[in-house]
């Protein structure tokens, strides 16, 4: 495993996977709401609605539906887009550089070309261990990592 693949302290969880699609299509998964809507969540949850902003300060917002119909908005801020290379966002920040109630963590995405494929990492920065501990309990590693999975079949068929 290489450094970046490491997490760089007690309050990051990292997940990398090589996905068998060019990072422009892996890009539109993660940036485009309608595609969002078909992987960003491990199924049977599904995406109830999403909206993207793509710009520093633009608003992100997925409302997550679990099988039972409840649902869990979750809103931030981009902080930083790199189109098919990085892109960056937190949930510290709401619409208009509102602080939110509870941050929770920062997600650092990369996207490196390897040879017509993908190398995705995604990073969780935590504001502190205890929520990194609560995230990685919540099934961090097994959600995103199905999600990774769902990812690529959406981004195979652009």
């Amino acid at each position: 495993m290489s450094a970046s693949q490491q997490p760089a302290d007690s309050r990051e969880l990292v997940l990398t996977r090589l996905i068998d699609a060019p990072r422009e299509k892996v890009w539109r998964c993660w940036t485009e709401p309608e595609l969002m809507k078909l992987w960003f969540v491990p199924k049977p949850w599904t995406i109830a609605g999403a909206q993207v902003d793509l710009r520093p300060g633009g608003k992100s917002s997925v409302i997550m539906r679990d099988p039972d119909g409840n649902e869990y908005p979750n809103h931030g801020l981009y902080l930083e887009v790199v189109p098919n290379e990085k892109l960056v966002f937190t949930d510290a920040f709401t619409d208009a550089w509102t602080p939110s109630q509870k941050p929770f963590f920062t997600g650092v995405l990369t996207f490196e070309d390897e040879g017509g494929k993908t190398r995705y990492t995604a990073r969780a920065l935590h504001w502190t261990d205890e929520d990194r501990e609560a995230h990685e309990k919540m099934g961090f590693h097994e959600g995103w990592g199905k999600c990774a999975e769902q990812l690529e079949e959406v981004a195979k068929t652009l």
